[in-house]
């Protein structure tokens, strides 16, 4: 379907009987406490110094993915003392992968074919006349009461110490293309500066949409750039703003696609847009397109502090939210956190079905983005066929490195037998199965994309592109066969010995140098006969030879 076609407009019902085919946020929530995967905390929390560091520690305190769990904070504080009537609710969308597969509503190993499908077949939204975002409606100077404006939404402090406001962080910025009329949904953070002006920062090394929009009316002389914040929606639609999609694409669409039913939207109450009808919060205005002012510093998600910048604001006119509104936050920063994670999900298929489909690579197995610490776009693993051609590996590599234009700095191809989510399997391939004069290639001219921004050449980063395949038959991995280490682990659990969390490679395989009589030689040795493998070799001595000669290098 063509993502540009007009959504269809349908009559609603009362907000609170809106027919959808997809979880809202609270549906969402709920089906996290069932499932076991939600902390409530009831006691008082501060916003400001208290919510994400306590969150943090899931994502750096040795917690495996599995276990991170979503929070949801009922009591909420500020420094000041005041209280809060909007719960928050920090990594309900990806602290692990399971509650991002609950939000969307399909297995695991579904995911990846339901991202692919759902950027090839949008489904345009359905729009309503009444929604449950507009169930409290506050405008004009209603907003300067105290605690009706943005100081009523209890947006937390996500880098305590080093953050010098509350921002937004899981918040979707919508704007319209005004040639093509069609929507564009990021997340991008905004700092609270006021209780009607919020800061956006539009992270321009991704060219997003909302820039491409402020940067045609600022040409046209036109001040003004009408925008509507989502702070809390149903979770596709927050999967859908994080990805990077065609500009051609509304957001919306491709959040219909991904649970297979069209988006309720609503018309906006202060600007000419289109709004999710479960949306939690909307902060509805106008970015201001003549002016900048300083913004930030913010903790990134590349792991440093972004320290300030010149950036938009916006003048907020309407503040919209749900009655039993849930605001929504995202724990960011260093990687692994929730950020990278929701991320990740849907870029690794994407970037695969760019390589296999779009550019008819054959023998791509894998598309791997490292996260910890390096946040998925710089460091990719490409996992092989152990056969594939050299050009293809090749124009994987290269394919890999221009997909997205802030990702593919290191990109590393491997086989299957090199676990990706391993750097240091990852390593140990690039050690041993890569020559840097005939396996590397660098590419100059690279944005330096999220980071850091070096001044260093001139702004200009590159991307290295590593071969770390198998180019021939190598000796096999010097660790005991499959069923030796299989039966000591069954005398380790005997001795209740502590858990055991098997890494690859844990067992010791054949990589094609390995012959029928040393394996017969080798599996004499297990049973205690290797008195016999003795005597067959002191009648192969000879003093023609210099020593460490490789014996597979002789003729007998």
């Amino acid at each position: 379907m063509d993502a540009t076609t007009e959504p269809k407009r349908e009559a609603a019902p009362t907000s609170a009987a809106l027919p959808r085919g997809y979880p809202d946020l609270h549906d969402h929530i709920r089906s996290l406490a069932d499932a076991g995967l939600l902390v409530t905390v009831e006691r008082p929390i501060n916003k400001d110094t208290e919510m994400h560091p306590l969150v943090r520690w899931q994502f750096r305190g040795g917690i495996e993915e599995k276990d991170r769990k979503a929070f949801l904070f009922t009591n909420v504080v500020d420094s000041k003392g005041r209280k809060y009537d909007i719960p928050v609710a920090v990594g309900a969308l990806a602290a692990n992968r399971e509650i991002y597969r609950i939000g969307i509503g399909c297995r695991l190993d579904e995911i990846d074919e339901r991202w692919v499908k759902a950027a090839q077949n949008p489904i345009p939204p359905r729009i309503v006349e009444e929604a449950p975002c507009h169930d409290v409606v506050i405008a004009g100077k209603a907003l300067d009461k105290p605690g009706s404006g943005l100081d009523g939404i209890p947006l937390p402090i996500s880098t305590p110490g080093w953050d010098i406001a509350p921002y937004a962080t899981l918040s979707q910025y919508i704007t319209k293309d005004p040639d093509t009329g069609i929507q564009n949904v990021g997340n991008y953070r905004g700092q609270v500066k006021a209780p009607r002006r919020l800061g956006m920062n539009p992270s321009l090394e991704l060219r997003p949409g909302i820039y491409n929009h402020w940067e045609k009316l600022r040409q046209r002389g036109i001040k003004k750039l009408p925008c509507a914040v989502v702070l809390g929606a149903p979770p596709c639609i927050t999967f859908a703003s994080v990805q990077k999609l065609p500009e051609s694409v509304d957001e919306l669409y491709v959040a219909g696609a991904l649970v297979g039913s069209p988006i309720n939207v609503v018309k906006a109450k202060s600007v000419d847009l289109l709004v999710p009808a479960e949306a939690e919060i909307v902060i509805e205005g106008f970015i201001d397109t003549e002016y900048l002012e300083p913004e930030a510093p913010f903790g990134e998600s590349h792991g440093h502090v972004n320290l300030q910048e010149f950036n938009a604001y916006m003048d907020v006119t309407c503040i919209t939210r749900r009655r039993d509104a849930i605001l929504t936050s995202i724990i960011s920063q260093v990687t692994p956190s929730e950020s990278s994670l929701i991320k990740r999900i849907g870029m690794e298929p994407l970037f695969l079905n760019f390589l296999r489909n779009t550019l008819g690579i054959k023998g791509v197995k894998r598309v791997s983005m490292h996260e910890p610490l390096t946040n998925i776009r710089k460091v990719i693993a490409l996992v092989v066929e152990r056969d594939i051609a050299p050009t293809e590996l090749w124009r994987a590599l290269y394919g890999a490195a221009i997909f997205h234009r802030a990702a593919g700095k290191y990109v590393i191809a491997v086989n299957d037998d090199i676990d990706p989510e391993n750097a240091d399997a990852i390593l140990w391939a690039m050690s041993y199965r890569a020559n840097p004069t005939l396996d590397m290639h660098v590419l100059p001219h690279r944005d330096q994309g999220h980071g850091p921004r070096s001044k260093r050449n001139n702004g200009e980063d590159a991307s290295v592109l590593i071969d770390a395949t198998l180019k021939e038959d190598f000796p096999p991995i010097s660790l005991p066969k499959r069923e030796y280490m299989e039966n000591a682990r069954k005398i380790w659990e005997e001795l209740g010995l502590p858990r055991l969390k098997p890494e690859q490679p844990w067992f010791g395989y054949s990589l094609g140098e390995w012959s029928g009589d040393l394996d017969a030689a080798a599996e004499r040795a297990t049973r205690g006969d290797y008195f016999a493998t003795g005597k067959e070799i002191a009648k192969r001595r000879r003093k023609d030879v210099r020593m460490n000669t490789e014996v597979r290098n002789v003729k007998e």
